[in-house]
């Protein structure tokens, strides 16, 4: 182990994870990163995809968010420009610790994975338990086995910035959303595949109830790649059920991390697939109704206030993309169920 301190440390950056649920499950890990070199000036460098994250209100202390380019060597160039001491990673890959040892970091700590503990100065080490570890528990080791001291008990939390509440307000008003209105939020997709995704129909369904016997405004959100589970849910509501699909509010794909994070911080309840939604949703603070099939819940369960939704099916975990057989898993939780949690909640935030 190398010997590098607090106090000899001026400049750290930590990479943080690659996945927008991964990037918020590992908050407190980075939180206590942070808090060790608290006299050292803190810099995130993370992909485009989760970088706005860190400048939202995280209990991080981070002085300066790089968002890094896709191209290896212009993320080395940005990562040698910022002359840092320390470096930590949190993605497992080899390009990851790759990038770090060529911008000339001199101590790079992390995870000694995909045959990169040669690239290393400081090497962290996994905690095996009997049971399925829990995500957030992978990303504590972490630093734990850095030698840096992590509180067990603290939970991602994400609060909107000012800019971000002021984006979301602006969102909503073009789409003529009153305050006050009761907003319910819907993350259809699941960046994994398609096999974490329950049927667009029963989503539909279960906003199409909540709408009617409820009074709430359903808001459907997630990424570009979710645009086609949200127009799936659309043309059902038109067929199924006119009077309620002039009153969605479609936002999957139209929003950026930060508008998206004030818009959560509107709403009453989520429902969601296993995914990065979920677990910004949960870390909003809001309860959610988490649908899982294919992956376990065990290990990726939001961190919060849930519902988990599930069957004991024979298959699962399985952990594929995509059913080979019947998508079972997701079939057999029904709209019932998914409804009868959800309406819970809204009557619970009442």
């Amino acid at each position: 182990m190398s010997g590098q301190t607090p106090s000899t440390a001026a400049r750290v950056v930590i990479r943080p994870p690659n996945w927008l649920g991964d990037a918020v499950l590992a908050l407190p890990a980075v939180a206590a990163i942070s808090r060790h070199f608290a006299a050292s000036e803190v810099t995130v460098a993370a992909s485009p995809a989760v970088a706005a994250l860190f400048q939202e209100e995280t209990g991080a202390r981070v002085d300066h968010v790089i968002s890094l380019p896709e191209s290896t060597a212009e993320a080395v160039a940005v990562l040698e420009a910022g002359r840092f001491d320390v470096g930590v990673l949190f993605p497992n890959s080899f390009r990851s610790g790759w990038q770090f040892w060529r911008a000339n970091i001199p101590e790079r700590w992390g995870y000694p994975t995909s045959a990169r503990g040669v690239l290393l100065t400081r090497r962290g080490r996994r905690v095996r338990r009997p049971a399925a570890n829990h995500q957030i528990d992978y990303y504590r080791d972490l630093v734990i086995g850095l030698g840096v001291s992590c509180d067990v008990d603290e939970i991602p939390r994400v609060r909107p910035a000012a800019a971000s509440i002021a984006r979301a307000d602006a969102l909503l008003a073009e789409r003529r959303i009153a305050p006050g209105t009761v907003l319910v939020g819907f993350a259809p997709g699941a960046a994994y595949g398609q096999a974490k995704q329950w049927p667009p129909e029963r989503v539909a369904a279960v906003m199409a109830r909540a709408a009617r016997e409820r009074g709430v405004t359903p808001v459907i959100v997630g990424a570009s790649h979710d645009r086609d589970a949200s127009r799936a849910i659309e043309s059902w509501l038109r067929a199924n059920a006119g009077d309620v699909a002039s009153r969605v509010v479609n936002l999957a794909g139209r929003t950026s991390l930060g508008s998206l994070v004030g818009v959560l911080a509107r709403m009453s309840a989520f429902v969601a697939n296993d995914s990065g939604a979920m677990h910004l949703a949960a870390a909003v603070g809001l309860p959610v109704v988490a649908i899982f099939g294919p992956t376990n819940e065990r290990a990726t369960h939001p961190i919060g206030d849930y519902d988990l939704m599930s069957q004991p099916v024979f298959c699962r975990p399985c952990m594929l993309r995509d059913c080979p057989i019947d998508h079972r898993c997701m079939k057999r939780i029904t709209v019932d169920a998914v409804y009868g949690a959800l309406a819970r909640r809204i009557e619970a935030a009442r």
